[in-house]
């Protein structure tokens, strides 16, 4: 890459990540304002994918391209398990699934000024790995919030894949839905890691495309299954990002 090609992407970086800080400082409050006056988060959650997300992902520019969806019931509660390239994940999500979505997050998202507040006033779910106790507890709360009607999204690996593999898969997202008693839906991310690579701001046109695989029933499994419901979607997202 030349050097005049270099400056023109560092320059077009750094002003989209001047919007994007902006965009989502200003959107917060907003979001915030509308969970109050609603009573509810699932009108700024849905706000989230029509307002929010759509700027983020066409300003990379990205195009979307979706596979799957019209076979899911979104009328059901549901767990979403997806590998994890890119913070791209997170909008694309949002503008993917037809439904308000709460994310599964790291404990120290939520001690982040306005972002804490906003995931949690929009009652996202914080798990504290670092503190086994601490984490049956909001595992145990996930459940109740998926029985009352949630699709939960939750990025089993952990972290961010920087090479496109995907990573072993922890259980808890699994243990979430077995004690819910409802299904898996595999989702495979593909292409985010090329438009937002992990550990920087480095931002790139190209195609984002999110496939839906074939959801896995938890009835009749138990805590102990976690693993085994862990391996099988791993293995669908594995199969989709190959074909």
């Amino acid at each position: 890459m030349s050097l005049l090609a270099r400056a023109y992407w560092l320059l077009l970086n750094a002003a989209q990540l001047v919007i994007t800080l902006l965009w989502t400082v200003c959107w917060i409050p907003l979001a915030l304002l509308v969970r109050l006056l609603t009573g509810s988060a699932s009108v700024p959650l849905r706000m989230a994918s029509w307002i929010w997300a759509p700027l983020l992902v066409r300003g990379a520019p990205a195009r979307l391209q979706l596979v799957g969806s019209e076979a899911i019931d979104w009328d059901r509660p549901c767990v979403l398990v997806a590998n994890h390239q890119s913070m791209m994940d997170i909008p694309v999500l949002f503008m993917a699934v037809p439904t308000g979505l709460r994310f599964m997050l790291k404990s120290e998202l939520g001690k982040v000024p306005f972002l804490g507040w906003y995931t949690r006033a929009m009652g996202m779910v914080f798990v504290d790995r670092d503190r086994p106790g601490s984490a049956h507890g909001q595992l145990a709360r996930a459940a109740q919030l998926v029985r009352q009607g949630a699709c939960l999204v939750a990025f089993p690996e952990g972290t961010r894949s920087r090479d496109a593999t995907v990573g072993q898969f922890k259980t808890g997202a699994f243990r979430v839905a077995i004690a819910a008693g409802v299904d898996v839906v595999p989702i495979a991310i593909s292409g985010s890691g090329k438009v937002m690579a992990p550990g920087g701001f480095n931002i790139r046109p190209g195609q984002i495309r999110v496939s839906f695989g074939q959801p896995i029933a938890s009835t009749g499994m138990s805590t102990r299954d976690a693993r085994e419901l862990a391996r099988r979607a791993r293995q669908a997202i594995i199969d989709m990002l190959e074909s």
